[in-house]
């Protein structure tokens, strides 16, 4: 059986960011699907805009315009 990965502090810091992005998302009109897909389809931009210190809603709102 494979050894379970334990994440560092930052990842799930930014994986609670991503959740409360979605959030926002759903809240602006997504459905839930759509709204994990987006942020995975662009994981990169989210990255970004994470480390830009963007709040989740700012980057649901810069997301979604």
């Amino acid at each position: 059986m494979a050894k379970k990965e334990e994440l560092d502090e930052e990842t799930l810091a930014f994986i609670q960011w991503c959740i409360e992005v979605e959030r926002f998302l759903v809240a602006g009109g997504a459905t839930v699907k759509e709204a994990q897909d987006h942020i995975e389809e662009q994981a990169e931009w989210f990255t970004d805009q994470y480390y830009n210190d963007l709040t989740p809603e700012e980057a649901a709102k810069e997301a979604l315009a």
